[in-house]
């Protein structure tokens, strides 16, 4: 079992952002996480962890309402912000490498609203200057779709609570975290249904 056969030659990228609000067309992207996976012993797993604390882009907004869901203190200098252009490059700069490592000939957004996920890294990239993106230009994976069918419920951490993976609410709402969550149930249910083959 490979990454390249298991998902015909695309590679899921199991990605979370936190942002200054809802529209990727004006509000900032403040962290990005991704976690990469493999196969052990023919069971997916989480292969590595990543992070970026984001500056807020200068032709962007943030709404207070979206710092005081996700805790970002954007005064701290203890958050390390890097500039969007440098964590769009650095996500970029993971997912072609990964993309090489495994043999695909793509990577594929894959996270909970997925959709949401791919509009804002494209919008960022676009904002910044970020050319040749190694994202699918429009599917995604989303594991809110996978865990409707698979068990039943579309929220995170029902599905969690569901699949047997422990879902701790404090820390919900950091990238880092979210991105990690949602890497163990679309692990989950890839490995629940490779049994069923």
């Amino acid at each position: 079992m490979t990454m390249k056969t298991r998902f015909r030659g695309y590679l899921p990228v199991v990605v979370d952002l936190e942002t200054g609000g809802f529209d990727n067309s004006m509000h900032s992207l403040l962290e990005i996480a991704a976690a990469t996976l493999d196969f052990e012993q023919e069971r997916l797993v989480i292969r590595g962890r990543h992070r970026w604390a984001v500056a807020p882009h200068p032709d962007t907004v943030v709404e207070e309402a979206s710092l005081k869901v996700t805790g970002i203190d954007l005064d701290d200098p203890a958050r390390g912000a890097v500039p969007e252009l440098t964590a769009v490059r650095g996500l970029f700069r993971l997912v072609r490498s990964e993309v090489k490592h495994h043999g695909c000939h793509r990577a594929i957004v894959t996270a909970h609203n997925a959709h949401f996920d791919h509009g804002f890294i494209h919008a960022a990239a676009l904002r910044s200057g970020v050319k040749r993106s190694p994202f699918h230009p429009f599917s995604v994976v989303d594991t809110v779709a996978l865990a409707a069918v698979h068990y039943g419920h579309t929220v995170l951490s029902e599905a969690c609570e569901r699949a047997g993976i422990a879902y701790d609410a404090d820390q919900a709402h950091s990238a880092a975290y979210d991105a990690e969550i949602t890497a163990e149930l679309f692990c989950a249910v890839v490995n629940a249904m490779s049994t069923r083959r």
